[in-house]
């Protein structure tokens, strides 16, 4: 039946639905798209009652009953709800943005702790005895790539730079950015295939000729940490943030960086300089 004949509040409720749904889907990562109406349904059945009755006291009580959730969790959610309202106001669906008012909850900078020396990561990829596994772990590193954007990968997406290659990645944001490659990781991805299908994935699941799925990839570096000898909470992106502070460390101009890894703003590369600083007023001082 149409939404004009229902009550009032169920209408009401048909209207923040949609709402919830055309906010997420505006995302071109499916991930966020998940997390954002996981989000919204949850603080929607928490109010109980229309998203423009809401107030800024009704938000921050949301987010305190998630405080047995991680820091970067409630600062996800309180994140998310402040892009959800401002986003209502914008398409005219709210009058008010109680959301502009609410404070996310402070986060410790842990990226420092998720930095892995160099010679970790060497030791991680020379253990590895996959060709497969090898070449993706060598490519997560040395290009910077997300995990999804490696699975992703398909051979219509390498391309030969006289003794190296390049990679077209379909990125964050659905943005696509260019990445050159070295001759040893070059070397690597082309000794998986002689003659390969361009729509095939670089990295399949044999025996099926899919790609790898997250989980699949994330157990290849797990793996691989726990054969170096490293923490269990080695993940991909450790690979990411590896390449970052390496690079930056040997000397890369920062925008580089930015162009390679594809974040938006050079703010966000600058984390890792501040993460892994060269230098300290504490080394001029004689204690």
């Amino acid at each position: 039946f149409d939404v004009s004949e229902q009550p009032p509040a169920t209408a009401a409720a048909a209207d923040d639905a949609r709402l919830i749904e055309t906010w997420a889907g505006r995302s071109a990562s499916a991930g966020t798209r998940r997390k954002y109406r996981a989000i919204g349904a949850r603080f929607l059945a928490y109010l109980g009652r229309p998203l423009a009755t809401a107030t800024l006291a009704d938000l921050q009580a949301f987010i305190a009953t998630m405080e047995t959730k991680a820091p970067a969790t409630r600062a996800n959610a309180a994140a998310a709800l402040k892009s959800l309202f401002s986003f209502g106001q914008e398409t005219g669906a709210l009058v008010v943005n109680v959301g502009k008012a609410l404070k996310s909850p402070p986060v410790k900078n842990t990226l420092a702790e998720r930095i892995l020396a160099e010679a970790d990561v060497m030791t991680m990829i020379a253990l590895e005895r996959d060709p497969r596994n090898r070449a993706f772990l060598t490519l997560l590193y040395g290009a910077g790539l997300r995990i999804s954007e490696g699975i992703g990968l398909r051979w219509r997406d390498l391309a030969p730079r006289e003794a190296v290659g390049q990679v077209t990645v379909y990125g964050k944001g659905g943005k696509t950015r260019i990445v050159l490659v070295s001759a040893n990781t070059w070397k690597l991805l082309r000794a998986l295939q002689d003659v390969p299908e361009p729509d095939a994935f670089v990295f399949q699941a044999q025996p099926t000729g899919r790609g790898l799925s997250p989980s699949q990839a994330h157990r290849i570096v797990k793996r691989a940490a726990a054969r170096a000898g490293l923490s269990a909470e080695v993940s991909a992106h450790w690979l990411r943030h590896a390449h970052a502070s390496h690079a930056l460390e040997r000397g890369s101009p920062i925008h580089l960086v930015q162009a390679t890894l594809g974040h938006a703003d050079i703010s966000t590369t600058g984390r890792y300089l501040h993460a892994r600083p060269s230098e300290s007023s504490a080394r001029f001082l004689g204690v």
